[in-house]
């Protein structure tokens, strides 16, 4: 009698040679695996002022001028607006960002930055920066803004 793990050997129906073929050259594992180490990365240098990379880029996104749009942040941040609320709970409850209703539209929600919140951008922004750099010059002879663009042209 035949145990099912020789049955599913003789029977496979996709070749171990497949399962390789694709370790080595998926764009979308190769991609998330190398967003994974990023996170990691930019996670741990900016634990110091108590923010994650995702914490910082939501922040970084509020930095200009008016205040933003909900969905306008949620489609710069490629986030669905019930992730990017939950992800604004915190910063929220921390003091660094306030979300009112949009006067010209009372569904919508405007989000900015308060002072704390920009201050906490200030010290984070040099973490950023270093660490960056360190990266960009990890990269060898792979040139940092045509990957950036390359990336940018896979995310549409």
């Amino acid at each position: 009698m035949s145990t099912q793990l020789e049955l599913m050997s003789a029977d496979r129906a996709v070749p171990f040679e497949t399962t390789l073929l694709v370790r080595d050259t998926c764009l979308c594992l190769h991609a998330q695996r190398a967003a994974r180490a990023l996170a990691r990365r930019f996670d741990e240098a900016l634990r110091p002022v108590g923010l994650s990379n995702g914490q910082f880029s939501l922040l970084m996104s509020l930095n200009r001028p008016e205040p933003a749009k909900l969905g306008g942040v949620a489609a710069l941040l490629a986030m669905d607006r019930t992730t990017l609320t939950a992800a604004l709970k915190p910063l929220q409850r921390r003091g660094l960002l306030t979300v009112q209703p949009d006067p010209r539209d009372g569904r919508g929600r405007l989000l900015t930055l308060t002072e704390e919140g920009v201050q906490l951008l200030a010290t984070a922004v040099p973490i950023w920066r270093d660490t960056h750099a360190a990266v960009d010059a990890e990269l060898g002879d792979v040139d940092p803004q045509a990957l950036r663009h390359a990336l940018q042209v896979l995310a549409g």
